[in-house]
């Protein structure tokens, strides 16, 4: 009866490390919602690149952009072109108005500003904004006002004016500045508050119908660099070529290979070779499930037969 009982406990022991090993197992997905998600994003910790792993999260198959301005949408992203596009919902667009505090990225993280990405500033005040800057003549008898703005922009405000909502405002056109991403700074910074401007508008593709601003792609694109060489790594592209997630692991970040069933190896999830057809050997997790479950068979035989 002690053999039976000790058995008992034993089984009963190697049976939650078991299950703990199997939970325990970071499971990357392929995808969070209707969002594709390869390298180097990922939908969890241990998944994708440590470096993007803060700032693009995936949460109840939601993917979000999160800086220390906010949370913001992803509403798709453009693996070829290595863009992620994302939206703002306190955003001014020609279907809302609102106020705004701005945009801004962290001064580490591994974006910046797709060339295409254009910012429009709304109801800014002439007479005290940063934005605009007295010029004089010779003297100081003759001064003039001049916009920091693109001055080539200038058809934009037009257009957003056209907008209903805009229009409903009531302010003069001179209060819109269009503020290209290179006059962010190297902070990538738009406070609103400290450009004493009440909103924003931003968008990153006329759609093809430049003069009407209704069918604009509002939004911020942002583009991404896999490393400073921008070297896609070959090690991950075996591994999602063998149906896998890119990943890394351990204090060193290194990389790892996440299989179909949370299984992880440091090459890729094909488990036998297609030159001779003899088995690799199996991912650590596997050996170390295999090891457990044959003590645990040793030991039911062992119980029964007593």
């Amino acid at each position: 009866m002690k053999l039976k009982h000790s058995c008992v406990i034993l089984l009963s022991f190697l049976t939650f490390i078991t299950l703990s090993s199997l939970i325990a197992s970071q499971t990357c997905k392929s995808s969070c919602g209707k969002i594709p998600i390869k390298y180097p994003f990922g939908t969890g910790l241990g998944c994708g690149d440590p470096r993007f792993q803060q700032y693009v999260t995936c949460n109840q198959e939601k993917l979000t952009l999160t800086t220390h301005t906010g949370c913001y949408p992803v509403t798709t992203i453009d693996y070829s072109g290595q863009v992620i596009y994302i939206s703002d919902p306190s955003m001014s667009t020609c279907a809302c108005t609102q106020p705004s505090k701005g945009f801004g990225l962290d001064w580490d993280a591994p974006f910046s500003f797709d060339d295409d990405t254009v910012f429009t500033l709304l109801d800014c005040s002439t007479t005290s904004s940063p934005i605009y800057r007295t010029s004089g003549a010779y003297d100081d008898s003759n001064t003039t006002v001049i916009p920091q703005c693109d001055r080539t922009g200038a058809p934009i405000c037009s257009f957003l004016y056209s907008c209903r909502a805009i229009s409903l405002l009531n302010l003069p056109i001179s209060t819109c500045c269009v503020y290209t991403p290179v006059d962010l700074g190297p902070s990538f910074e738009m406070d609103l508050q400290k450009l004493q401007c009440a909103s924003y508008s931003g968008f990153y593709s006329f759609n093809g119908q430049e003069s009407n601003p209704y069918n604009w792609k509002y939004g911020i694109a942002l583009k991404y660099k896999f490393n400073v060489y921008n070297d896609y790594p070959s090690s991950c592209a075996n591994c999602e070529r063998s149906n896998g997630v890119c990943g890394y692991d351990g204090v060193y970040n290194t990389f790892v290979c996440n299989c179909p069933g949370g299984l992880n190896t440091t090459s890729d999830c094909f488990f036998e070779s297609p030159f001779n057809h003899s088995p690799r050997l199996l991912p650590r997790h596997t050996a170390d499930n295999f090891l457990i479950y044959s003590v645990a068979y040793f030991l039911v035989r062992v119980f029964f037969k007593n």
